[in-house]
Formats: C-alpha cells, sequence, structure tokens
C-alpha cells in the first residue's frame, strides 16, 4: 500500500514536467496487488516507471471527459464494454501486436478497448452459514423461499459487475424463477461488501466475480467454496484504453502492450486471480482454477445490455427483493 500511495504522490511531478516527462500515468479501478504487479513488469519490460490514479470506473473515465482538453492520463485500465462504450470520445483507438493473442470474440470494433481479462461469474457459499440446507449446484436452487436475506449480490445500479448478474439471470431464467430469486436478493452498494460479506458470516451465499471468490480460497478459508452453476453462468472482459491525446505518446501504447503481454497476464492471474484474455495461458498451470472451457457459460449480448441498460434497471428497481445494505 505504501508503495502505491508512494507512486500516486509523483503524479504531481509528472504533470510538472510537462512534454519532458514521458512516463504514463494509468487511471485504473484495480486493486493494489494488481497494480503493483503491473507496475513491475511494465518497469521490467519497458524501463517506464508508471504513475497511478485509482477510483472507480465511472468516476475515472468521467474525471477523462472532464480533462479532455488537456489529458493528464494516458491508459485507463479497466472496466466492461458496456461502461466505457460511452466514452468512445475521449478514448484512442489502438492496434496493439498483442491482440494477436486474443480471441476475435473479446476484440471490439476498430480497436477502442483492449480485451485485458476476462472475468467469470460465481456463486460464492460460506457452508457454515448453510444451516444444515444441501449448497446450491444452480441459480434456481437460490429461488426458494428458504433463502431469502440470506443471499446478497453488489447494487446493479452502480456496479458492472452487479448489473452482468442480474442482466444475465434475466435472460437464463425464466420470468417466474427470475423474480423469485430476485425477491430473495439483498443488494449491496458496494461490491466489495459482497464476498467480505460471505467471507465473514454476514450472508450464505454472494453473487461475485470469481477473482474475488478465490481469493477467500487461495487465503486458506476452507469454510468458503466456489460454485459454478449447473444451468451456466456470465463471462465478461474488462478492457483497458488508451486516453485520447494521451501526453505520454509511444510510453502510453507500450503500457498497453505490456498490460496485454503474457508476462503481466500471468502475473496478474498468480496475484490477483484474473483470468486471462489471451489464449496461450493455461490458468491451471498457476493456479487452483478450472480452465473456462470446462466451465458451461450462458452467452450474454453485451451490445443488447448496454442498450437497455435504464430500462432494464428500472425494472429491475420495480421488483420485490429482501434488503438492502452498504
Amino acid at each position: 500500500m505504501m508503495k502505491l500511495a508512494a507512486t500516486t504522490m509523483l503524479l504531481a511531478g509528472f504533470a510538472a514536467a510537462g512534454a519532458e516527462a514521458a512516463d504514463p500515468v494509468i487511471y485504473t479501478t484495480n486493486p493494489v496487488p494488481a497494480v503493483e504487479a503491473v507496475q513491475a513488469v511494465i518497469k521490467e519490460k519497458t524501463g517506464v516507471t508508471t504513475g497511478i490514479i485509482t477510483g472507480g470506473s465511472g468516476v475515472l473515465l468521467r474525471r477523462i471527459e472532464a480533462e479532455k482538453a488537456a489529458p493528464q492520463g494516458d491508459v485507463f485500465w479497466s472496466s466492461s464494454a458496456n461502461t466505457m462504450g460511452a466514452f468512445k470520445d475521449v478514448l484512442e483507438p489502438y492496434t496493439s501486436p498483442e491482440l494477436a493473442a486474443m480471441p476475435a470474440d473479446l476484440r471490439v470494433p476498430e480497436d477502442y478497448f483492449q480485451p485485458a481479462n476476462v472475468h467469470v461469474v460465481t456463486v460464492m457459499v460460506n457452508t457454515e452459514q448453510l444451516n444444515g440446507a444441501a449448497a446450491p449446484a444452480d441459480w434456481k436452487d437460490l429461488a426458494d423461499p428458504t433463502w431469502k436475506g440470506r443471499i446478497v449480490l453488489p447494487d446493479p445500479a452502480n456496479s458492472s459487475t452487479g448489473y452482468t448478474i442480474v442482466w444475465g439471470l434475466s435472460k437464463l431464467l425464466d420470468e417466474t424463477t427470475y423474480k423469485a430469486l430476485v425477491a430473495n436478493l439483498v443488494v449491496s452498494s458496494s461490491s466489495s461488501a459482497v464476498p467480505k460479506g460471505v467471507a465473514m458470516g454476514e450472508y450464505a451465499v454472494g453473487f461475485t466475480f470469481e477473482t474475488n471468490s478465490y481469493s477467500y480460497v487461495d487465503g486458506g478459508q476452507t469454510e468458503i467454496s466456489i460454485v459454478y452453476p449447473s444451468s451456466g453462468t456470465f463471462t465478461t472482459p474488462e478492457f483497458a484504453a488508451l486516453v485520447k491525446g494521451a501526453p505520454a505518446g509511444d510510453n502510453a501504447k507500450k503500457t498497453i502492450d505490456t498490460l496485454l503481454s503474457k508476462e503481466a497476464q500471468i502475473e496478474l492471474l498468480k496475484v490477483a486471480f484474473r483470468r486471462p484474455s489471451r489464449t496461450d495461458i493455461q490458468v491451471s498451470d498457476f493456479v487452483k482454477l478450472p480452465e473456462l472451457a470446462s466451465i458451461k457459460v450462458f452467452k450474454i449480448d453485451e451490445e443488447e445490455a448496454a442498450r437497455s441498460r435504464d430500462a432494464f434497471l428500472a425494472e429491475w428497481a420495480a421488483l420485490p427483493k429482501a434488503g438492502s445494505s452498504k
């Protein structure tokens, strides 16, 4: 944490140096371990020292938009396409040579964004809080009224994680089952509070990305298990992007290239349990997670999800739920 804070404090120096400074500034939503791992790889591969500004995706993208007349950042890392799509006018298309290692279905038109990792939605279970009930094997199991108030998920109005989950559930489940499941949910205003609440025993079940649930398994909490629902779960890529008019110029592109590199994605997998977007990395060689090919995935249309966001969230808000939490 001290290392990241010290790096962030250097930003004033970068800005003051103006055109003489070629060190890129990354605006990032990622946690400290992930950021520090990537900074080290960038330094090793390119010799470039990176400055860091952290925050939520919406906050950082709006900041980039506010700074468009005189950009202060060089790279945004990372968020979903349905969030970043509204800010394409302040982002620069860039076809990194590393994209050759990415599957075609992860790339976006004109390469406005670059796929940095892939998230898998999981059901995180605290087996000590099941009270004798069987662990859920599928989403449908959690539509039973006995689960009311015992399941937590992030607020889809404020969390891309939450939005991915409830949008996917609305497409996967029939209407009756979907509404019954929603009625059992506690909605958290904080994405990070979901895995934390399950790990602490406040909830029996949480809907969260695999990177979050696996961190507790890796940390030795044997009561935590990860369920990949039998009827299918959802995946969503996260993207990095070059800021239009990035003051660091070619060094900003080198930063994107390194974020997409095999070395950086392996480090992110080992340190932060982020599934690579590359096809040349075997996940199970580095962490005790299944290969993506072995997980049943229900495909969701990211573009439709983005187009329908406002209307869908209005419908979501009207549905009865078990409660809310901070």
